[in-house]
C-alpha cells in the first residue's frame, strides 16, 4: 500500500513544557528530510495570533492544553492532529514522545485511522444581538459564578425537533459544565459525571454542586442544540469558560446556544485501544484488587 503524500505540516509547540523546544526541532528535522514543508509556531503562556495557512498534518507538542489550542484553531481545515504529549495527565495527547515516528509512519501507511472527535459550537445572544457568535470547543463550555461558592441560575430547554423545545429545567448551583465525550474525562468527570467513550457524538450536562441533590448529568445527543439563559435577577458575575482557556463575561438574560459543531478534531493516536489504556493507567483501575477475583 503507498504511503500518504504530505507536503506541508504545521508544529503547535507549547515551549512551557520540558523538551519541548528539542522535541520540536527532531519532529521538524525528520519532517523537512522527507520533503515536508515544515512551519513552527511556537508559544510560551498565551499564545499569539494562531498560525494561518492549510496543512496536511499538524503535530500538537504540550500536554492536554496544546490539544485542545490545536484542535480550535484548526478545526475549519479538518487538519488531523497528532499530539505528542509532554505535559503530566495526558488524556488526549497521549502519544509519548519517543513513540511519535512509529504513530506517524502508521498513520502514512494507513495502517491506523484517526480518532474522529466531535466539537461543541457555542453563540451568545444579548439583547437579540450576537455577542460571541459560532465559538468552538473539543473539551467544555462551563457557565460559572464569577466568586466563589455564590449560586447562580440557568434556565435550560434542549431542541428536540425544529421549533420543539422540552424543558429541562432551572438549576441553581455554582455552574454548569457543558461536555463533549473527549471532554468527559476533565471537569465533568470531576463534578460526578459519566465517562463516555470519547467518538460518541453526545454531550453531558453536569452541575457544579447543585442547590438541589436531584439534580444530575444528564446525556443528551449532540445534535439537540441546547438553549441556556441566565436569569434576569441573577446578581452575582456570570463567565463561560470554553475548553478552559477563553473566557466570555455573560449578562442577566443573556442565552446561550450550544449545538453540535459541523467540523471534528481528527486525532491521530496509537490506535483505538490506546484510550480506554489510559483510562485503566491514570485512574489506576488496573491496580483493583478484585479485578482478576
Amino acid at each position: 500500500m503507498a504511503e500518504k503524500k504530505v507536503k506541508s505540516a504545521v508544529l503547535i509547540v507549547n515551549l512551557h513544557k520540558e523538551n519541548a523546544a528539542s522535541v520540536a526541532g527532531e519532529i521538524r528535522k525528520e519532517l523537512e528530510s522527507s520533503g515536508t514543508e515544515t512551519t513552527l509556531f511556537a508559544f510560551e503562556g498565551r499564545p499569539a495570533s494562531p498560525p494561518d495557512g492549510q496543512w496536511d498534518v499538524a503535530f500538537s507538542m504540550g500536554g492536554d492544553g496544546t490539544v485542545l489550542y490545536t484542535a480550535r484553531i484548526l478545526a475549519h481545515c479538518g487538519t488531523p492532529i497528532l499530539p505528542v504529549h509532554l505535559g503530566t495527565l495526558g488524556f488526549i495527547a497521549g502519544v509519548d514522545r519517543h513513540e511519535w515516528r512509529g504513530v506517524y509512519r502508521q498513520w502514512l501507511s494507513e495502517k491506523i485511522r484517526p480518532s474522529r472527535r466531535c466539537m461543541l459550537e457555542f453563540s451568545i445572544e444579548r439583547g437579540g444581538k450576537y455577542a460571541v457568535n459560532n465559538s468552538m470547543c473539543l473539551n467544555d463550555v462551563v457557565i460559572s459564578s464569577v466568586g466563589i461558592a455564590k449560586l447562580i441560575r440557568l434556565q435550560a430547554k434542549t431542541e428536540v425537533a425544529p421549533g420543539e423545545f422540552a424543558e429541562i429545567g432551572c438549576y441553581r448551583s455554582d455552574g454548569l459544565i457543558i461536555a463533549t465525550p473527549t471532554g468527559s474525562t476533565a471537569y465533568s468527570m470531576a463534578a460526578g459525571g459519566p465517562i463516555l467513550d470519547p467518538e460518541m457524538e453526545a454531550q453531558i450536562i453536569s452541575p457544579i454542586c447543585p442547590f438541589t441533590l436531584s439534580n444530575r448529568p444528564l446525556v443528551l445527543p449532540s445534535r439537540q442544540t441546547l438553549h441556556i439563559t441566565v436569569d434576569r435577577e441573577q446578581r452575582s458575575g456570570v463567565l463561560l469558560t470554553c475548553d478552559g482557556q477563553e473566557t466570555f463575561g455573560l449578562e442577566p438574560g443573556d442565552l446561550v446556544t450550544i449545538k453540535h459543531s459541523p467540523h471534528y478534531a481528527l486525532l491521530i493516536t496509537s490506535g483505538y485501544s490506546s484510550y480506554y489504556k489510559a483510562l485503566a493507567d491514570k485512574l489506576a483501575w488496573s491496580s483493583s484488587g478484585g479485578a482478576h477475583a
